[in-house]
């Protein structure tokens, strides 16, 4: 969320074959921002410890959220 480009954010965990989870981030781009995934998990791995940056990053335009706002993690897959 401290990213320049990044609106709001979900953190999830996913199956992973060899790993069992692995951290995946549904993200909401600022207005105009036209940051890609990949710059996306660099930025990251420059800011966080190894085991809490997000390997897979899907930008998406709302979260699931309940009415008071708080976001629906065991919608997003």
């Amino acid at each position: 969320m401290t990213h320049n480009d990044v609106s709001l954010a979900a953190v999830i965990g996913v199956p992973h074959e060899s790993h069992d989870e692995e951290i995946k981030a549904f993200i909401i781009r600022r207005e105009g921002a036209e940051i890609t995934e990949d710059e996306l998990v660099e930025w990251c791995k420059d800011q966080l410890a190894a085991y809490k940056y997000p390997r897979i990053v899907e930008f998406i335009d709302q979260l699931p959220m309940t009415a008071t706002g708080k976001i629906l993690k065991r919608e997003l897959h």
